[in-house]
């Protein structure tokens, strides 16, 4: 139940952190181009993480290398395919389909992983999904040519949350965190240096924008989510990280006055419901299961003194 507790808080505040960075993405895109702003501040991320990690760097295994690889990989494909689909929808709608993930997350695993989900888990993603959609789209809902890519992106986006909920478990958290965040971030450079021309005079005046990201997105929220999901199954994961949507309309209307329709507030409530309804306790399936103890164990040769 402990490792529980705290497993729920360390996902909120990944939520929490995520949602905060609403309001220096939404600056920072009026002058960056999306790859080269993502580049720099995951790679700026890593760097942290790196620096956090210190001497657990000397365990680092080909397995966390690759790892990381594939989870950056994935992390870098869905924001392009968001990216890429944003040209052709509005954000409102991109946010609500991106948000679908809490759905798609039960989905993948029964179809691709053969683990059922509890009922609480699927009623819980069917009320974060439709308080997503009001609060995204106040209830109005028209298909776009981009709708397809940016559902391709919440696709991955789930994808990345099981594969974090599978491997968290089997190598050491901040290591997986530091080699996904470094590759995510050269992934997103090498693509922004190419197709976007970017500029440094444009950095200057949205230069804070950077580290501020890197730290609390980055830096705060996956490393949050990769310790929660230690203990949490990515199901009930993926609801509470759909709560960034509500945070992030929260900071967007204390500080760039954005206000919030009656139908965005019953959304943002059905998705507290669902957050709250993960949460009970149930029979769980075979599979992917939270332990009842710490995922991942130092062994004797990897303990350092305090």
């Amino acid at each position: 139940m402990r490792y529980t507790l705290r497993a729920n808080l360390m996902l909120l505040g990944a939520a929490l952190a995520w949602g905060s960075t609403f309001v220096p993405c939404k600056i920072a895109a009026a002058s960056l181009g999306t790859f080269f702003f993502n580049g720099l501040r995951f790679l700026l991320g890593g760097l942290f993480v790196l620096a956090m990690a210190g001497r657990r760097l000397r365990g680092l295994s080909r397995r966390e290398v690759g790892g990381g690889a594939l989870a950056g990989f994935v992390l870098f494909a869905g924001a392009a395919f968001q990216q890429a689909g944003l040209a052709f929808t509005t954000a409102g709608k991109a946010g609500f389909i991106t948000g679908l993930y809490v759905v798609l997350v039960p989905l993948l695993l029964t179809l691709f992983w053969r683990q059922r989900s509890g009922w609480n888990a699927w009623v819980a993603s069917l009320l974060a999904s439709v308080g997503l959609f009001l609060l995204s789209t106040g209830g109005r809902l028209s298909l776009a040519p981009g709708d397809g890519l940016v559902l391709v992106s919440a696709a991955l986006y789930g994808l990345h949350v099981i594969l974090i909920g599978q491997w968290v478990g089997r190598m050491e958290p901040l290591r997986l965190a530091a080699m996904q965040y470094l590759a995510c971030g050269l992934y997103s450079l090498a693509l922004g240096l190419t197709l976007e021309s970017p500029s440094w005079e444009a950095l200057r005046p949205v230069g804070w924008t950077v580290p501020y990201t890197a730290v609390f997105s980055v830096v705060v929220g996956y490393t949050l989510q990769m310790l929660g999901q230690r203990d949490a199954p990515p199901t009930v994961a993926a609801v509470i990280l759909s709560l960034e949507s509500v945070f992030a309309a929260l900071f967007g209307g204390l500080f760039l006055g954005e206000r919030l329709a009656p139908a965005q507030w019953v959304g943002g409530g059905l998705m507290l419901v669902g957050m709250v309804l993960a949460q009970v306790p149930v029979r769980r399936p075979a599979g992917l299961r939270p332990s009842s103890r710490p995922a991942y164990t130092k062994s004797p040769a990897q303990r350092t003194p305090e």
